[in-house]
């Protein structure tokens, strides 16, 4: 019989841990209606990064062809044709790269701002905390379409305009949820062990206290990607956002309410697939909110 070295009896079996984002994913894998709306996020995605080798940009998504204006669904034409005889589904497939970078980078945005304002705010408290928060009422106060109006309307405009407008927008409701994270954290006590060892506050917000306040963070940014979009196709809709003749959601709808009564196909697709995105989103953001709540942990 081989008998165990004192080494090898002192040295203890630990189970391996598993990741913590794997364990999200399993408990959201269970939540049919949240996986749904991820397959479509994911179609979404492929299918604006192979915008171009779907549909050419240049000689099918713009280019112009009036005699074969506002042709309805085809074999040729899956989803017929606009008032300039451009391809429908072309103009979709391109508009989704449009739509999906403003949604990620204005959001993106707003969490930089915002979580950096509710970070600060949160963790120094005080003066600092008062003069920030009533800042961000000042922003609630105004309605955030509103505000995106008005600032595509300063600065004119652009795709970089359109996100900007729209990430700045967003900022006070990020400010408020890392500020109310940040508050429940500050005094734990692994906070507390940092400080006592002489961690500066930059590494004590930066390295322990922002990777716990991500959870409501993600869940807002998700739904915020939806937000983003939809405020994306109203102000192109208004003529504030992309210009034509680049493809947009929005614009979409906007140059086709005048053909609606016999044309229904030029402003139904494109609001189909406005409402299908939403809805997904919608529905992997709540996925994601039961999949993070430490509550509902099996």
């Amino acid at each position: 019989m081989i008998k165990m070295t004192e080494t090898q009896a002192s040295v203890p079996t630990t189970p391996k841990k598993r990741s913590i984002w794997l364990e999200v994913f399993r408990r959201m894998s269970k939540n049919k209606m949240a996986m749904f709306g991820l397959a479509i996020i994911i179609i979404l995605v492929l299918t604006a990064v192979f915008a171009d080798v779907i549909a050419p940009y240049e000689e099918v998504a713009i280019k112009q062809n009036l005699a074969q204006r506002l042709q309805g669904p085809s074999a040729k034409h899956w989803l017929g044709t606009d008032e300039f005889g451009r391809d429908i589904f072309a103009r979709l497939v391109h508009g989704a790269r449009v739509s999906l970078k403003v949604g990620i980078v204005a959001v993106g945005i707003s969490i930089l701002i915002g979580g950096t304002l509710g970070a600060v705010a949160g963790y120094y408290g005080g003066k600092i905390d008062n003069v920030i928060m009533r800042a961000m009422d000042i922003f609630l106060a105004i309605p955030s379409i509103l505000l995106a109006i008005a600032i595509v309307s300063a600065l004119g405009p652009s795709l970089f305009n359109l996100m900007l407008a729209i990430g700045i927008s967003s900022v006070p409701s990020y400010a408020r949820i890392v500020r109310a994270s940040v508050l429940s954290l500050r005094d734990q006590e692994f906070i507390e062990a940092a400080r006592a060892i002489g961690a500066s506050d930059f590494r004590i917000v930066t390295k322990h206290i922002v990777p716990n306040a991500l959870a409501p963070v993600i869940v807002q940014g998700t739904l915020g990607v939806a937000g983003a979009i939809l405020s994306t196709a109203g102000l192109s809709f208004i003529g504030l956002g992309i210009q034509p003749p680049a493809p947009e959601w929005g614009s979409m709808l906007s140059g086709g309410r005048a053909y609606l009564r016999y044309a229904w196909h030029v402003t139904t697709f494109p609001g189909l697939l406005i409402m299908i995105t939403i809805l997904a989103l919608n529905l992997l953001g709540d996925g994601l909110r039961d999949a993070l709540d430490p509550k509902l942990k099996q």
